[in-house]
């Protein structure tokens, strides 16, 4: 059994699976509060369309950490590589669903604000960006262990 290769296979998919999960979550909560909204507040869409997709981006992360490794992955790669792309999917799972799953959160609790008249569009966006700061340093912390030689 080529166990490099299948650790390595699992950890793509972990990074691209698991990170899209987490998107489609915090999209999720983030889309079912601007329905709500449009209820009240129809012109308020621009804005909590904005917000609502924010959690989009670390399924795109875990996209592009994805494309990055499936350049390094082959058969008879060794244990130890294997390892690190299985380890990089990992941290870039965990990372970027619970991300998403919070940015998320923190989008339809500020789009439910703008619905009963706050102004705290930016407000939320800067709050937002907290979360967002883990999945960027799980993406480079993948980048750089493709710069690790094992």
């Amino acid at each position: 059994m080529d166990w490099g290769f299948l650790f390595a296979l699992i950890g793509m998919g972990l990074m691209v699976g698991v990170a899209g999960a987490g998107s489609a979550v915090g999209l999720g909560a983030g889309g079912s509060a601007v329905l709500g909204v449009l209820k009240k507040k129809p012109e308020a869409f621009g804005p909590c369309l904005i917000l609502a997709g924010l959690p989009a981006s670390q399924g795109l992360y875990g996209f592009v950490a994805f494309i990055m490794y499936s350049g390094t992955v082959a058969p008879g790669m060794s244990l130890a590589q294997g390892a690190l792309a299985l380890g990089a999917g990992i941290a870039m799972a965990f990372a970027c669903f619970v991300s998403a799953k919070h940015q998320g959160n923190i989008c339809a609790n500020g789009i439910s604000a703008i619905g009963s008249g706050a102004n705290v569009f930016g407000n939320t966006l800067i709050l937002a960006v907290f979360p967002e700061l883990y999945a960027i340093l799980s993406l480079v912390a993948a980048i750089l262990m493709m710069g690790i030689s094992v």
